[in-house]
Parts: C-alpha cells; sequence; structure tokens
C-alpha cells in the first residue's frame, strides 16, 4: 500500500500519523509545499504580539522527528502540480531546485487546506496575509525593527481581530476595516457588541459597514472618502478552499466551494480522499454542505481517512461548528445556528437571551455571562448558542455543543447535573437557568419580544413598563419607558388593565416576574427578552455601525 498525502499541517499529518499506527508496512509520501510541515497556525497572531515569543513552538513537528518516529517521508517545499488520475500519479515540483518528478499512489489525500480570499481592490496586492510560518515572522520582524507606526486590518474575522489585538499591544495605531455590520459577523450584533466596546477602549479603531477603494503607499482609502493610516496593510478577508489541484484533475467541487465528498471523505474518485479546509462539511443542523474552517475537524477527518484507507468501516458525523475567540480578557464563542442564519434559511425557531453569573454571586471574582440560545419552537431542540464575557464563556457553550451533537432540546439543559462548587458554578447554573427560561418561553408561560422588535411594538401602541428600580433607572433608561418597579406593580394593575404591555428588567428574570404577575391579573404582556442590557447592547451595535 502507497499512501501519498498533498498537504500537512492538521488534516494532512492526522492522516498519515493514523495510517502509520494502523499500517506499519503502508509507504507514506507526504508533500508540503512550504518549509513546515506540521505548526500552530492559530497562534501565528500571538507569534506577531509576543505572547509567542518562540517561533520555534509554532513548530510542532519536523520532517526529522516525523521520520524518526512514524518512518514518513516527509518533503518539505515540494508541490503537488498536477494529478494524473488515470495512472494514479502526481507530478512534484521541488520547489527550491526546480526538479519536477512523478510519483505514484495507491490512494491519494489532499489536505491543500485554505488560502486568503482576495478581491478586485487596486493595490490589494501591497497588502500582506497571514497564513503560515514565514507570513508571521516577516510582520513581526517589521514590527520589531519599529519600522511600522500604523496598520489597517482588511477583514474583521478571527485572524483579522487577533492580529489587531497582537499589534495593538506592540504599540500600532492599528484599525479594522469591515463591510458588515459588526466584527465577526458570525456572531449575531447584540451579541459581539461588548467585545466591539472593549477593542475600542484598548484603543483599536473599528471601521465597519465600510469598503476599502485602495491600498495606497502609507494608507487605505476607504469608498467613504475616509483615509486610514496604514504602514502595514493585511488582507484578512476571508478564506476560500485551496482546491485547484482537484479542479485541474477533474474532482467534483461543491456548491459551497469545497471540494465535494461523501461520509468517508472520499471524493469523485474513489481512490482519492480530501480533508481539512479544502472539503466541504455536512451540517448537522440544515444538512446542507458548508465550509467549515476548524482545525479540530481537520484532525479528525485526517485520522478517519486513515481509518478508511486502511480496511475500517467508520464515517464523519454531520458537522455542527463550535467556535471561540478571546481578546483582552474577554471571550466570545458560539456553537449551531445564529439568529441571522436561521432566519436567511427560514429555519424556524425562538431565542433567549440571559446574563447570568459565571459561578455563584457571593463568591468573589463572579463575572456576567451573556448567552443567546436558539431553539425549534415545536419540539424544543436545540439549533445554536452564542456566548461573551469574562470566565466560563467556554465550558457553557461546548455544554450547549456537546447538547446538540446529543440531538437534547431546551427543556434537557434544566436538568443537566453539572460540577458546582461557589469558585466554579453555581446551584442553578447559567446551563441550567437557560434551560428554565428556554422552557417558560417554549411552553408560553412567558411571551418574549426581542431587541429589534421593541421600537415598532411602541409604535404599534404598546405601553413599556421599567419594572427595575429608580436608581437603575436613572443611569439609563429605553425611550417611552414608565418606571413602575416591580415590586410596586400590583399597586398599578388597573393602570395597565386593557392595554398591550412589555416589561423590562436589567437582564430578564425580574420581568419575568412582572410578566407572571400581570398575566395573573387578566393582562396582555409580553418581557423584553435579555432586558436592558441586551437592547443597550444591540442599539450600540446598531449605532456603531452607522457612524
Amino acid at each position: 500500500m502507497k499512501v501519498v498525502i498533498v498537504g500537512g499541517v492538521a488534516g494532512g499529518m492526522s492522516a498519515a500519523t493514523r495510517l502509520r499506527r494502523l499500517r506499519e508496512d503502508a509507504e507514506i509520501v507526504v508533500f508540503e509545499q512550504g518549509p513546515h510541515v506540521s505548526y500552530a497556525n492559530c497562534g501565528l497572531p500571538y507569534h506577531i504580539g509576543e505572547v509567542i515569543e518562540n517561533q520555534q513552538d509554532l513548530l510542532l513537528q519536523t520532517p526529522q522527528s516525523l521520520h524518526a518516529r512514524f518512518r514518513l517521508d516527509v518533503r518539505v517545499n515540494s508541490r503537488v502540480v498536477s494529478i494524473d488520475r488515470a495512472n494514479k500519479t502526481v507530478a512534484v515540483k521541488n520547489l527550491i531546485t526546480g526538479e519536477e518528478y512523478s510519483e505514484s499512489y495507491d490512494s491519494l489525500v489532499l489536505s491543500t487546506g485554505a488560502k486568503p480570499r482576495m478581491v478586485p481592490i487596486p493595490g490589494l496586492e501591497r497588502a500582506r496575509v497571514l497564513r503560515d510560518v514565514p507570513d508571521a515572522i516577516a510582520i513581526k520582524e517589521l514590527v520589531d525593527q519599529q519600522k511600522i507606526k500604523s496598520a489597517a486590518i482588511i477583514g474583521a474575522g478571527f485572524i483579522g481581530v487577533e492580529l489587531a489585538e497582537n499589534l495593538a499591544e506592540r504599540g500600532i495605531d492599528t484599525t479594522i476595516v469591515e463591510f458588515r455590520d459588526n466584527i465577526l459577523p458570525q456572531f449575531d450584533p447584540e451579541m459581539i457588541e461588548p467585545l466591539q466596546a472593549e477593542l475600542t477602549r484598548h484603543g483599536i479603531k473599528l471601521a465597519l459597514s465600510a469598503e476599502t477603494e485602495e491600498v495606497l503607499a502609507d494608507s487605505l482609502k476607504l469608498k467613504d472618502g475616509r483615509v486610514v493610516p496604514a504602514d502595514l496593510v493585511v488582507a484578512a478577508i476571508g478564506v476560500v478552499a485551496d482546491h485547484q489541484l482537484a479542479v485541474d484533475a477533474g474532482l467534483d467541487i461543491g456548491k459551497a466551494g469545497g471540494i465535494s465528498v461523501d461520509d468517508q471523505m472520499r471524493t469523485s474518485d474513489p481512490n482519492i480522499y480530501a480533508v481539512g479546509d479544502a472539503a466541504e462539511k455536512t451540517s448537522l443542523l440544515t444538512g446542507e454542505n458548508q465550509m467549515i474552517w476548524l482545525a479540530n475537524l481537520a484532525n479528525r477527518h485526517g485520522r478517519l481517512v486513515a481509518d478508511v484507507i486502511a480496511g475500517e468501516q467508520v464515517a464523519a458525523r454531520k458537522s455542527i461548528g463550535t467556535g471561540i475567540i478571546g481578546a483582552y480578557g474577554m471571550a466570545a464563542a458560539l456553537t449551531g445556528l445564529t439568529e441571522g442564519l436561521a432566519q436567511r434559511m427560514g429555519i424556524a425557531h425562538q431565542v433567549i437571551h440571559l446574563h447570568p453569573g459565571s459561578h455563584a454571586g457571593y463568591f468573589p471574582g463572579a463575572e456576567r455571562v451573556s448567552l443567546k440560545v436558539l431553539f425549534d419552537p415545536e419540539t424544543g431542540k436545540l439549533l445554536g448558542a452564542q456566548g461573551i464575557g469574562r470566565d466560563g464563556i467556554d465550558k457553557r457553550i461546548d455544554v450547549i455543543a456537546t447538547a446538540i451533537y446529543a440531538g437534547l432540546g431546551i427543556d434537557d439543559l434544566m436538568n443537566l447535573e453539572l460540577a458546582y462548587a461557589p469558585a466554579f458554578g453555581s446551584a442553578k447554573d447559567a446551563i441550567n437557568q437557560t434551560g428554565y427560561v428556554g422552557n417558560n418561553v417554549r411552553t408560553g408561560r412567558t411571551k418574549n419580544i426581542q431587541w429589534y422588535e421593541l421600537e415598532q411594538a411602541q409604535q404599534a401602541g404598546a405601553v413599556l413598563v421599567d419594572v427595575r428600580t429608580a436608581g437603575e433607572n436613572v443611569q439609563g433608561s429605553i425611550p417611552g419607558a414608565t418606571l413602575i418597579p416591580v415590586d410596586e406593580l400590583r399597586d398599578h394593575v388597573s393602570e395597565l388593565k386593557g392595554k398591550d404591555v412589555i416589561v423590562h428588567c436589567a437582564v430578564g428574570q425580574r420581568g419575568h416576574t412582572a410578566a407572571q404577575l400581570l398575566q395573573g391579573h387578566g393582562i396582555s404582556v409580553r418581557n423584553l427578552d435579555g432586558g436592558y442590557t441586551t437592547w443597550r447592547s444591540g442599539m450600540d451595535a446598531r449605532e456603531r455601525a452607522q457612524k
């Protein structure tokens, strides 16, 4: 058995090392066009920021170490330029010597990854990209030599935001330019606004709803006339599957733009497989193929391909899409569907927001955890979640991701037994509280209204009642709201009879109590989901995008 693997890093090296563990007799050849076959590409921005000081820490394995332990034939600086499917060979070019030669295979694995998305912007060839270790080293050298005073990053995805933080921490005047309304457009706007505020608080400028007209020698010109100073411009506009090799070989490309594969990661050629960012994944929640740029899926599918080649009967599970990003001590994470995606795809859903503590409030260090969860209005099946905060975001999103994978519903979250001690959680953990709130909404016990629906409801005649305290109201209020603290609400029932009432508090909890009280008196009432906190965040995001 001879297996040729095109591309290293997560998918390719997982396939190679797993196959060696399964088949000691296999001949395994790995081609990598760059100088490094196994490196931590997610750590690249942090090397520029000197969080990871030594570039060697980014290099996980070398051709020598892989040969010593696994007897792999790893050839770096070697680009596979074509595939001859009929004769089962690949043409390889040594990028150092220029030599070209042919290599045969029994099975071929494509792990060519993704490449930066480039758009037709004049001067964009002046911009740098951050794809691999040499890219990171080149940018870091410019920073180290103090040749950069200002930087503009085109694109506000994960890499763009992480790079912005690391450049700003090196004392560089940094601007993020994003043509959508908010950074990290994978998130809904009200959920990512706290991170936007944190970035600007640390001096990073955000040019949202902004398009780049031209990249100049020392600046970035935007279509609205603004000029952004930029000794350094980095194109972080996103990525696309690096699948030209597959296209040239006549392999099927899917509607999502990646190499089309079955549940064993086999392409339209039964002897060729594709893994990692080059291959499409099937969504567990929509059933459609999509691109999910995650290292854990690349690792998983690399391992799976090795199993298939070795004769195991295995199949890939459908994907959820779970990710997290951190900046300045704040974390934002998501899994499954966002509200925006559910709306665009016409998927029925209900939404809840809540803002519980990361652990018991009486124990020092408790932080607010903001969660947004989507579920099916009929079955309660969990569809997705987003979270943001400074503590405990990762474990809450991981629990919900696991629940989605297991097919659990919103009601199941009420009954999960989670680890509790005052320093780590609450007797009613944020996850359990999510179940309680979701159950109330799903069963119709409490009717809610979203932050972006409030203005229209008020215009239609709804009466908005702020059930917080007078002190809270003074610190910030929603236009048109009448202040009636929840403890005084019973004294005002007669004034609200016959009216369409919306109640709100700070985070939704007292609003729920108020809604139950008023319903007990026969009043039609809705609770503002997530309270003033969610509304304020959503409005701030909207105002920021319009600046």
